[in-house]
């Protein structure tokens, strides 16, 4: 134990890789699931939808009852594993039989609520010093995290898809294993008993925080639903080079994944212009994608030439959060910061639901022209952003 806690940062970043595998392990898995039980892409949407719906109530209990704060930041990141882990095998199960499946995918996102802002939550108690550095590497294995079960079916091809899922699962296990032998770290915030939505709603009168949370929000509209759509895009542009289908999940994992160098590079530059330029900079560029892409497709730009745009959108479209985050903690109200932050985490991931069903729903009609719904959260998000009713933000 004294050994994992001279690196306790480096635990909790790889703990919490491991654990959000399990978030978009069905995605990784889906053209051998699609194609054994005959399922579409409005099923890869709604499945999708199922995972994001259950970590918002999951947010959102463990906000308003105050259970983060009641027990062991790490006993419940390990309990939230050892659940998550569990549910998303069981999606096994019920993989051809709707709406069970649906359930099991709930249940999945219901127990990343224990995952990724508990992970957060140990940052700050173990590095407080470094806590927006720490952020980026947080979110950024959260990238890395999602993209893993891509990486997974890519090197267990041929496998039958039950065993990424249950491979993912094991990560889980192991990574909830790292995190309850860490323990729970020196300055831990105080405790602030359960939360009142209002209280948390009240941040959003602090300008500052007003214009870090419409950032964020527009971010949010756009990142996930361009996750979902990745091996979509990819699996377009193998076919149009005749390269094998091995490749997409390869191609989809390096699309997602380099997102983690997005957010530490992201970070770095931070120190030197702040989380505001740097924030501002990627979802600039981030939101151009979203309408360069599909033009560039009308067009026939090569197939290399638009696997290295998406390289790109996987680099920027993930940059912005740890930064997005870093700003609002720093605007909000001294003594609401977690309700504050719980409310914006919730209203944000709130906002990837709509997004990911129009997309899911679209692509079989629009193909890469669905990426065109996702360019107003962007353009609404730096609106918001850089509007003139709010202070300067760095």
């Amino acid at each position: 134990m004294t050994g994992l806690r001279r690196r306790p940062l480096a635990v909790i970043v790889v703990a919490q890789l491991f654990g959000t595998a399990l978030w978009f392990s069905i995605n990784g898995v889906w053209f051998s699931l699609a194609g054994e039980l005959g399922l579409g892409e409005s099923d890869l949407g709604r499945l999708t939808l199922s995972v994001q719906a259950g970590f918002i109530v999951g947010t959102l209990v463990l906000a308003t009852t105050g259970l983060a704060d009641r027990f062991s930041a790490s006993r419940i990141f390990a309990t939230a594993s050892l659940l998550g882990a569990l549910t998303n095998a069981g999606f096994i199960l019920t993989a051809a039989h709707a709406p069970w499946d649906s359930l099991l995918r709930f249940l999945t996102g219901l127990c990343l609520a224990g995952i990724y802002p508990l992970g957060m939550k140990m940052v700050i108690a173990w590095t407080p010093a470094h806590a927006g550095a720490a952020l980026a590497w947080l979110v950024g294995m959260l990238t890395l995290g999602t993209a893993t079960p891509h990486l997974m079916r890519g090197l267990t091809l041929g496998l039958p898809w039950e065993g990424v899922l249950l491979g993912a699962s094991g990560l889980a296990i192991v990574g909830g294993g790292l995190v309850l032998r860490l323990g729970d770290g020196p300055h831990l915030p105080p405790t602030a008993g359960p939360l009142a939505l209002r209280s948390g709603l009240e941040a959003l009168s602090v300008p500052g925080f007003r214009a870090a949370a419409g950032g964020y929000f527009g971010h949010m509209w756009e990142v996930y639903a361009v996750w979902m759509l990745v091996p979509l895009f990819v699996a377009r542009e193998v076919e149009r080079l005749g390269a094998p289908a091995e490749a997409v999940p390869i191609l989809s994992w390096m699309i997602i994944g380099i997102g983690l160098l997005g957010c530490v590079i992201g970070g770095r530059l931070s120190r030197d212009r702040g989380s505001g330029w740097v924030a501002s900079r990627a979802l600039a560029i981030s939101g151009g994608l979203c309408l360069l892409y599909p033009i560039f497709t009308a067009l026939g730009i090569p197939p290399v030439l638009l696997i290295g745009l998406l390289l790109v959108w996987g680099l920027t479209v993930s940059a912005d959060s740890p930064q997005f985050s870093a700003l609002a903690s720093a605007s909000a109200p001294t003594h609401r910061v977690g309700a504050s932050l719980a409310i914006m985490n919730a209203i944000g991931f709130g906002l990837t639901i709509p997004a990911i069903a129009l997309t899911s729903h679209l692509w079989s009609v629009q193909g890469p022209w669905v990426a065109l719904w996702l360019l107003p959260g962007p353009v609404l998000g730096l609106w918001a952003l850089n509007h003139k009713a709010a202070r300067p933000l760095h």
